[in-house]
């Protein structure tokens, strides 16, 4: 008697599934950073499908830095620092505009690379918004793509750390605009500084 596969037969090799990845990603990805992603998942015959989620920009974070770039000293002989000048409306604006121009291209560099991907922008806290995809899509696996981030990293605050924490699947973390071996090192990657 011959054993016939059971509906809970979930093979990822039997071109009949999906395949679904969410992808937490800091800044729109290079046709590179699609290219390695797309890599990942080339052996897999079911058909393969990214959930971009890309943080809202936060316009009071760019206030917060902008007054950070000022030295001490100047902003003590200047107290009298405008925020009134600052068009908050017009800056959260262009934060989203900023956020949704980099998921655009970040969907486009997937579908260049030969993905199929759909995406949203979320002013969510990003584990928590990363954690509520995973469930909601059944995601098999989540990829967060950040820029180096040394200290967060070096305390395990960081995204990947955090939702490693909170997920019950695999958590890759990739630095975005560095392929595999200068990640690895072979580079100037982040453990080749």
């Amino acid at each position: 008697m011959s054993e016939t596969p059971t509906p809970t037969d979930d093979s990822i090799h039997d071109g009949r599934g999906t395949y679904d990845v969410v992808l937490l990603v800091e800044q729109a990805l290079t046709s590179v950073d699609a290219e390695q992603v797309r890599s990942l998942h080339s052996e897999i015959e079911d058909r393969v499908v990214y959930h971009v989620l890309i943080p809202l920009e936060d316009a009071a974070a760019r206030i917060e830095a902008s007054l950070g770039t000022l030295g001490a000293g100047d902003l003590m002989a200047a107290p009298a620092l405008a925020m009134n000048d600052v068009d908050i409306e017009a800056l959260r604006r262009e934060c989203e505009e900023n956020s949704s121009s980099e998921l655009q291209h970040t969907l486009a560099a997937i579908k260049a690379a030969g993905g199929e991907a759909t995406g949203k922008v979320t002013s969510e806290p990003p584990v928590d918004a990363l954690a509520a995809l995973v469930s909601a899509v059944d995601a098999r696996e989540a990829i967060i793509l950040t820029r180096p981030h040394v200290v967060a990293e070096f305390f395990h605050v960081d995204w990947t750390s955090r939702a490693r924490r909170k997920l019950g699947v695999p958590v890759l973390h990739l630095i975005e605009h560095e392929n595999f071996d200068e990640q690895a090192g072979a580079g100037e990657g982040v453990s080749g500084l």
